[in-house]
């Protein structure tokens, strides 16, 4: 019988004590990102997912009759909201798309009701960020600063080499999943599959508060025609772009759907809200469906979309409602990170980043 998720209280944080001092160091090392790729590109970007390969408008419908375990937060009621998908790269910079990373999907969930967190009080979205691995690379924030030092000397550096190196981990990549499974390391360093992102699921990788319990979220391609892109290999010759490319063809031609699917926590000790690297056994505790997603054809990726999208806006888990408050260390390190991140580009490129009124996109 599955165990009955567990209750949320504050109490299952445990920050360390040097925390504020690592996400000081993390803004730190972020800067290096942001001014290198500023300076080389003459624009400023994200310091992580800086490249986006689609930006959607679409709508996101609640499902009637959820039981009461996941009728929680903004899913506590049926009804439909406007939403934005922004689909990226996890880089800082801007790389040709041969060197192959993991995916990532930003959702932004428009006109939700609820108390909001801090720092988003004059907001009315709800973010979720999700990459195609139920893990993430690092446990806590600590280890993820020592990653991205390494990262950081590499920005924007013989992108040639990248190339290379790319391609021989690609290979052991494919070795490895067919023996022990997938490195999510190998893959950030580049032996990721250059998969078409419509075909792949999307993990939180994080925790989440989930109203009266704690969840991650899942996002799933339900339809024939993204699933069956499963076996597609974005083929990358001669085409830096590649990937805006085939997804703009994919979602011009036809509609695209998702289910959004949560795993409640139902034991903090073999699912733990701290390490990130532990995936949570679906088993004990599966995936279920608490909403759809649906988009109409539209273009997947345009030079309007990318100024209103990817210069406008800002995704971030602490963009939300306290029913959702991100949990554990990588999430509380997210927290000034990404502000810094945003703030940055904001005060570059000239352009101030506004919570949308609506999901319509220029074509």
């Amino acid at each position: 019988m599955t165990q009955a998720p567990i209750a949320y209280h504050p109490g299952l944080e445990t920050p360390a004590d040097d925390e504020a001092d690592t996400i000081a160091e993390l803004n730190r090392t972020f800067d290096t990102i942001l001014e290198r790729v500023a300076e080389d590109e003459g624009h400023a970007y994200r310091a992580v997912h800086a490249k986006s390969h689609a930006l959607i408008e679409a709508r996101l419908t609640v499902l009637d009759d959820l039981p009461p375990e996941l009728a929680q937060g903004i899913f506590a009621r049926p009804g439909a909201h406007d939403a934005i998908l922004r689909v990226s790269t996890n880089p800082g910079d801007v790389l040709d798309d041969s060197v192959s990373v993991p995916r990532g999907v930003s959702l932004k969930v428009l006109d939700v009701q609820g108390d909001r967190l801090e720092g988003s009080e004059t907001d009315r979205s709800q973010d979720f960020i999700m990459v195609d691995g139920p893990v993430f690379t690092a446990k806590d924030a600590a280890a993820f600063l020592k990653n991205l030092k390494l990262l950081a000397k590499t920005t924007d550096r013989a992108q040639w080499a990248k190339k290379l190196l790319s391609t021989a981990l690609r290979g052991v990549d494919k070795v490895l999943t067919a023996t022990t499974g997938p490195s999510p390391t190998i893959r950030t360093m580049g032996g990721a599959p250059n998969s078409h992102p419509l075909a792949l699921t999307y993990y939180s990788q994080t925790p989440y508060r989930y109203g009266n319990h704690v969840a991650k979220v899942q996002l799933v391609p339900v339809l024939p025609r993204m699933t069956e892109l499963a076996d597609h290999t974005v083929h990358t010759r001669g085409r830096p772009d590649a990937i805006r490319e085939d997804m703009d063809d994919t979602l011009q031609s036809g509609p695209a759907r998702w289910e959004l699917r949560v795993q409640l926590c139902r034991d903090p000790e073999s699912q733990p809200i701290e390490d990130s690297t532990v995936a949570w056994d679906e088993d004990a505790a599966p995936f279920q469906t608490v909403a759809v997603i649906e988009a109409a054809p539209q273009p997947g990726w345009t030079p309007a979309r990318a100024r209103a999208v990817d210069d406008g806006m800002r995704f971030s888990p602490w963009n939300g409602t306290q029913d959702h408050r991100p949990l554990g260390s990588i999430n509380r390190a997210r927290r000034q990170t990404y502000r810094h991140s945003s703030d940055f580009r904001a005060r570059v490129n000239g352009c101030p980043v506004h919570d949308p009124a609506s999901a319509r996109l220029p074509a």
